[in-house]
């Protein structure tokens, strides 16, 4: 493993690995860059060697919450596994499904996946897995947290009960205690370090704000990201809106920066990783898809654009620097409203943030005090879908009937204008022009008048006239 960067083992490999190798279930508690991937896919390799892989019933199984987290996995196989001849598939989506089924039916070793895409192919009939003889959760907090948790129960139920389960966490909500004692057979735990708490090779600090709007977060943001010596970074934000507004904004004022979220194409998340990992990019700015677990190695600095939804969201975001017993340092974005969230953190982590003092961050707010970070922008959206609605049904009925006059336009215009137009004037009596001649309409098919009764010759026969039916005619 000297080829692979391991001179000693971490605390979770050292107490994870041979409990495996008995073959022992395992509850390993332990935050993220702690090499807990390793602590799983050394042992599973050395299981492997022996025994062969059938169609479409894979030997093991991976299930991560995120794409960038099993293609993570899968890279680590491929170097853990160099000298082992060992067939793995990586099921995640944005991929083509034929790619996939064409693997799954040569037969695989490992099957890495997340728990959408992995039930997919179940149902399309394409994969069993009742031959899977270990299965691996990993960061399942991070999967109760994306609602995977009934997905991870029916995969549990699919698969036979005499396999081995390896469950890593960070944290223990009462739902995943809940899903181990459900499914894992007298679990050997293990904490490599307390739940919920960052390294202290990182050195953490607040940035006070003036104001929380958007221009002001982002003015601070740049100053902030100017004044440290910042080899490469990272910057979270809590709304995927926010990862695009900001990086669009790093880049005008001369930031290499890329945004990474789950609504991007697969195939442009993963160029953008790589181009983060080698150094082309430098900033990424991100939501919390790439928050836990994501091997970035050597991040300098971690700065968080607005204080993170939960507390334990801000332990993962910042693990993200100070990895490996290297130096990080983390900067969050505080503005007088976030003071319940960051109340929540130090209570978190046990002790009170220090605020830093950076020149060029703004002392008095710069945009709208009301917009505390994107209603503006999303009411500004609403309006703009609301006049587009307007102007459309205009239009169809514009086509509908062309002379029709257009009710309401002259309100509609006004909204639109932000002053109210003058009421329409109503031409006068004498004025008015003359009504336009209209040709007689055809009558409507099937709406025929009945004729009047036609006269007849015959008193006793009436409606008949001369067309009086042989029968009736008297003798």
């Amino acid at each position: 493993m000297k080829e692979g960067g391991y001179n000693t083992p971490t605390p979770i490999q050292a107490a994870a690995i041979p409990e495996v190798l008995k073959g022992r279930d395992i509850l390993g508690i332990a935050q993220t860059g702690t090499g807990k991937t390793a602590a799983f896919v050394l042992p599973m390799i050395d299981i492997l060697a022996s025994g062969r892989s059938r169609a479409r019933m894979p030997r093991t199984l991976i299930l991560e919450p995120t794409r960038e987290l099993a293609a993570q996995v899968a890279e680590n196989f491929d170097k853990y596994g160099k000298y082992q001849k060992l067939t793995k598939a990586l099921l995640i989506g944005g991929v083509s499904f034929g790619d996939q089924d064409a693997l799954l039916a040569r037969g695989v070793d490992v099957l890495i996946a997340t728990p959408g895409r992995l039930l997919d192919h179940f149902e399309r009939g394409k994969l069993l897995l009742t031959g899977v003889q270990v299965m691996v959760v990993d960061e399942a907090d991070r999967m109760l947290d994306m609602g995977f948790i009934p997905d991870i129960e029916r995969i549990f139920k699919l698969t036979p009960f005499t396999r081995q389960t390896l469950f890593f966490s960070a944290t223990m909500p009462p739902e995943i205690t809940r899903l181990t004692e459900a499914f894992l057979s007298s679990p050997k735990r293990i904490e490599a370090s307390r739940p919920a708490t960052a390294a202290g090779t990182i050195e953490q600090r607040i940035i006070p704000l003036p104001g929380g709007d958007p221009r002001t977060r982002r003015a601070a943001l740049r100053a902030v990201m100017q004044s440290a010596n910042v080899r490469n970074g990272i910057v979270f934000c809590n709304r995927k809106t926010d990862v695009d507004v900001v990086a669009q904004s790093l880049k005008r004022h001369g930031f290499n920066a890329s945004p990474i979220h789950g609504d991007l194409e697969q195939s442009l998340r993963t160029k953008t990783l790589d181009r983060f990992r080698t150094g082309d990019l430098q900033f990424l700015i991100a939501s919390d898809v790439a928050a836990r677990g994501l091997d970035i190695p050597d991040v300098s600095h971690v700065f968080n654009y607005e204080p993170p939804r939960t507390p334990d969201d801000y332990v993962h975001r910042i693990g993200r620097t100070g990895r490996a017993g290297k130096q990080g340092a983390s900067f969050t974005l505080v503005s007088a409203h976030d003071r319940k969230s960051l109340d929540a953190i130090e209570k978190l982590m046990g002790k009170t943030i220090e605020a830093a003092i950076i020149e060029g961050v703004p002392t008095a707010a710069i945009g709208d005090p009301n917009d505390r970070g994107g209603r503006g922008r999303r009411a500004e959206e609403l309006k703009r879908e609301h006049s587009k609605r307007i102007s459309e049904k205009k239009q169809r009925f514009q086509k509908r009937d062309p002379e029709r006059p257009q009710a309401g336009t002259e309100p509609i215009a006004a909204a639109e204008g932000g002053e109210r137009a003058p009421a329409p004037v109503q031409p006068k009596a004498a004025e008015a022009k003359p009504e336009r001649e209209r040709s007689p309409r055809p009558p409507r098919q099937g709406r025929e008048k009945t004729p009047g009764p036609i006269p007849h010759q015959d008193k006793d026969t009436p409606g008949f006239g001369d067309n009086l039916p042989a029968f009736l005619r008297k003798k």
